[in-house]
């Protein structure tokens, strides 16, 4: 597949950089500078800022809006009405723009619907925010975080599955290994990007 779909309403800047065989659905306004990667769905009513990064084969669901300084890895997930912010201390009348902050989701990562993230944290690779949670420091991958303040009550496995006391996904048989209040897989090569990161 070459180029991108794009709805009728949707707003592209000229500058914007949109990858291969992604698609932006209805009202979708993406500005100048703002570069996403293939195979990407961008759901309706989705708002991406100049600055922003988002990787391959992301799915943004409806109403999500990302703002200068939000990095996404690729495979991430982010659910209907996720919060992102880039401001710890916004005042309408005072010009905060060098204060922006970054906000970095790791690959495979998984934002529930209303959660908030405060800027300035990274979510870990293959992390699951919890709907409605409210993030305010950073997320070790493979966490699972719920609630406000956000806090991890479990872990998840690449798949996404809730991991019981084996650390073996239920889904893939896949194990991990606990150590230090991180969590591994067992035999980290197989895993594509488990070491960490985001796309740029």
């Amino acid at each position: 597949m070459t180029g991108y779909t794009a709805h009728p309403t949707a707003e592209i800047g000229d500058g914007a950089t949109v990858g291969d065989g992604t698609h932006i659905w209805q009202n979708c306004i993406i500005l100048d500078g703002a570069r996403i990667g293939s195979g990407c769905k961008l759901a309706h009513n989705v708002f991406v800022e100049n600055g922003v990064v988002v990787g391959d084969r992301v799915v943004i669901k409806d109403n999500v809006c990302l703002y200068d300084g939000v990095v996404i890895a690729d495979e991430a997930f982010i659910g209907p009405n996720a919060v992102f912010t880039n401001v710890r201390t916004p005042r309408a009348f005072i010009a905060r723009k060098n204060e922006f902050e970054t906000t970095e989701v790791g690959r495979g990562a998984t934002i529930g619907a209303n959660a908030t993230l405060v800027c300035g944290h990274s979510i870990g690779d293959y992390a699951t925010i919890g709907a409605g949670a409210v993030v305010t420091s950073d997320v070790a991958p493979y966490s699972l975080m719920a609630g406000n303040p956000a806090r991890r009550i479990g872990w998840v496995s690449r798949a996404g599955e809730r991991l019981g006391p084996d650390l073996c996904c239920p889904s893939t048989g896949e194990k991990y290994v606990e150590t230090e209040n991180a969590l591994r897989p067992a035999t980290e090569s197989s895993v594509p990007g488990a070491s960490g990161g985001t796309t740029g």
